[in-house]
C-alpha cells in the first residue's frame, strides 16, 4: 500500500500549510483520473475531496501553523506537517511518496521524494486535491474572520488585491511574519 503526501499553501503569505496523506484503494473507479489541484476546476476539485473522502483506504490532513512556519521556517515547517499527516494514517502504508526533491525526516516507512508527483502519481495527486479544499475552506473561514484582505479569493497569496489590503489596512494575525513582504510591512 502506498501513501501519497503533498502540501498547499507554501507561497502564500496569509494562512497555514496544509498537507495530506492518501491511500487509494485499487478498485477506485477514479483511478487514473486524479490531477494536480492547481489543474482541476474548483467544482470538479470538491467533487473528488468528497470522493476520495468516502472511498480512499485512508486519508490524514495535517497542518503547519503559522508559529511554526515563521519559527522553523516554511522548508521545516512544511515537512513537519507532512511527517503529522504520515503518521495520522490510520492505515499503516508499506512505502510513501512525497511531492517534490526532498522528504521529511524519521518517516515511519521508507519514503521517496517524486518531482512533479502531483502530476505523475495517482496517490500523490490525491493527497494535493484534499489538501487544496482544505487549505481554500479555512481561507474562506479567514476571510470571514478577516474581512477586507479577500482571502477567499486570493487563499493568501501575494495579488495585488492583497497588498493592497495590507497597505490599506495593515497585517493582521493570520500573515507569515517572517515572510519578505510582510516583515517590510512591520519595519
Amino acid at each position: 500500500m502506498i501513501a501519497g503526501i503533498d502540501e498547499v499553501g507554501r507561497g502564500p503569505l496569509a494562512g497555514p500549510v496544509v498537507t495530506a496523506a492518501v491511500i487509494l484503494s485499487p478498485d477506485d473507479p477514479m483511478l487514473g483520473k486524479y490531477r494536480d489541484s492547481k489543474k482541476v476546476s474548483e467544482k470538479k476539485r470538491i467533487k473528488l475531496y468528497h470522493h476520495l473522502k468516502k472511498n480512499a483506504v485512508g486519508y490524514a490532513v495535517a497542518q503547519a501553523s503559522l508559529e511554526e512556519i515563521d519559527e522553523l521556517n516554511i522548508l521545516h515547517a512544511t515537512m513537519a506537517a507532512m511527517r503529522k499527516a504520515a503518521l495520522g494514517l490510520k492505515v499503516k502504508p508499506s512505502t510513501i511518496v512525497v511531492d517534490g526533491n526532498r522528504v521529511p525526516d524519521d518517516m515511519p516507512v521508507v519514503t521517496t521524494a517524486v518531482i512533479g508527483g502531483d502530476d505523475s502519481v495517482q496517490e500523490i495527486a490525491a493527497a494535493s486535491i484534499i489538501a487544496k479544499v482544505v487549505r481554500d475552506r479555512l481561507m474562506g473561514l479567514y476571510d470571514r474572520q478577516y474581512p477586507g484582505y479577500g482571502f477567499a479569493k486570493h487563499k493568501g497569496y501575494g495579488t495585488k488585491q492583497h497588498m493592497d489590503a495590507l497597505r490599506e489596512q495593515g497585517v493582521c494575525q493570520i500573515h507569515r511574519k517572517t515572510f519578505a513582504p510582510i516583515a517590510k510591512l512591520l519595519k
